[in-house]
């Protein structure tokens, strides 16, 4: 049997078969079929829109039923309404002017039916489309994709709230170095999410509707004492989008290019969150709980617990990320005054998004299916008494430059006690003691630990809340 002649169709890509749970909420806003309605919506804007204002001399004004009756048309658009527009696209071979003849299919037999031309007047498709998309997009974004991020950075800031003294060993460069606190790296990665947060939610989405190639040319020759790019600005306004002036046959869409940036540099972001999350559970610094994790750990070594909402997140994110680099640099060129390479290139603004948010879906999942291990956390820190090395040689320099006697070459004394050694406890205040330093420096740096030299750590994770 060839899975491909299987009735009902299977899915091809995984983000329409085992994981359609999870990136659902984007059909609304991303699928073929939300392009269509969306393009519906904005051809029956578009003739309330021209009879509302009078831009076509001679034509009555609509009554409340009509407007009704054409802002039916897009919210009844189902199943039916799909299999209808499919067999009308089949005819025309363009998916446009098969919604301009499905709407006029329901303006037939009604008081608009002597008003159905008004449909798609002095429109070429990108004007329908760049404004669809324009929509489609903000709807994705706003309704479905920066809330579920907003609500993984949230679970992210409560997180370092509760670790915020919990004291933690850091490694740079993968080596063991200055103390800081769990709560604290968390609440790093929360403040860099709000920002893009931030930049997203200042992102302009522009849209046009200006003809064939930017001129209004059709609508000034057919009209010509109509104002017809303040009409365009008031159309493309109350559509709840800016209004971009100066284009060619397609809006430039360099806006999109500046969101997929921003979206991608949030993946980004997330990507390093979910490696460090993974590196953190492999030192022991966590515990996952496999209910929350997945129900087997391994297939045949029983004892394991895998990360794989992390590795799961990191995967999707890097596909995502080029996803969404190919829209960005792809879509900000277009041959003269329109090339179709923005149309197949539009299409795959669904799965960008939905690798997305597969991936903000499981690093939540994860998150919350861990508990911490403050006990090895505590363990490494007492391992890593060489850590104060810093600490050490940094009072021996202030008390240098004040005046102190005998604190010379501080740096290099703490290399040659440090630097690729193991050092303790007891041999860390040794050589503490031996410094001669003034007894309030020397109690000081006596009483310091590995667990307590985490600096203003506890208190910064405070920010989040600026």
């Amino acid at each position: 049997m060839r899975l491909s002649e299987i009735d009902p169709a299977l899915p091809l890509t995984p983000l329409d078969g085992r994981y359609r749970a999870q990136v659902a909420p984007l059909v609304d806003h991303l699928s073929e079929a939300a392009l269509n309605r969306t393009r519906i919506i904005v051809e029956t804007e578009w003739m309330i829109h021209l009879l509302d204002q009078g831009a076509i001399p001679g034509l009555r004004s609509l009554t409340e039923e009509e407007r009704t009756l054409l802002r039916q048309i897009p919210e009844d658009f189902g199943a039916e309404g799909i299999a209808e527009h499919a067999e009308i696209e089949r005819e025309t071979v363009h998916d446009v002017k098969a919604v301009e003849y499905y709407i006029k299919r329901r303006l037939a037999g009604t008081s608009l039916e002597p008003l159905a031309e008004i449909v798609h007047i002095y429109c070429t498709s990108e004007d329908i489309n760049n404004l669809s998309y324009a929509l489609m997009i903000k709807g994705a974004l706003e309704d479905v994709w920066l809330p579920a991020l907003r609500d993984l950075t949230a679970d992210i800031a409560q997180l370092a709230r509760e670790c915020a003294d919990i004291p933690m060993l850091s490694r740079t460069h993968g080596q063991a170095a200055t103390p800081t606190t769990l709560g604290k790296e968390l609440a790093v990665f929360a403040y860099r999410l709000k920002r893009q947060i931030a930049r997203l939610e200042a992102d302009e989405i522009l849209g046009k509707i200006n003809g064939a190639t930017g001129t209004w040319a059709a609508h000034a020759v057919s009209v010509p004492g109509t104002d017809w790019p303040a009409i365009a600005k008031s159309f493309v306004e109350h559509l709840g989008l800016t209004w971009n002036p100066l284009t060619t046959q397609i809006e430039s869409h360099d806006w999109q290019a500046e969101i997929y940036s921003d979206v991608a540099r949030a993946g980004r972001i997330l990507h390093n969150l979910a490696t460090d999350m993974w590196t953190y559970i492999s030192l022991g610094y966590f515990r996952q709980r496999l209910s929350a994790q997945g129900g087997t750990g391994s297939s045949t070594m029983p004892h394991k617990v895998n990360p794989i909402r992390f590795e799961n997140a990191e995967a999707n994110l890097e596909i995502s990320g080029a996803l969404f680099d190919v829209l960005a640099q792809t879509l900000v060129t277009s041959r003269l005054q329109r090339d179709l390479t923005d149309s197949t290139t539009q299409r795959n603004i669904a799965p960008a998004f939905g690798h997305s948010l597969l991936a903000i879906s499981n690093l939540k999942r994860g998150l919350a299916g861990l508990d911490t291990d403050a006990e090895q956390m505590a363990r490494d820190l007492d391992a890593n008494w060489e850590v104060l090395g810093e600490a050490v040689q940094s009072a021996m320099r202030t008390l240098g430059i004040q005046g102190v006697e005998g604190m010379d070459s501080p740096y290099e004394r703490l290399k040659e006690l440090t630097r690729g050694k193991r050092v303790d406890g007891h041999a860390m205040r040794e050589f503490i003691t031996s410094l001669g330093l003034p007894e309030k420096e020397r109690e000081r740096l006596l009483a310091l630990t590995p667990a307590t030299y985490v600096g203003l750590a506890s208190s910064l994770v405070d920010y989040l809340e600026d």
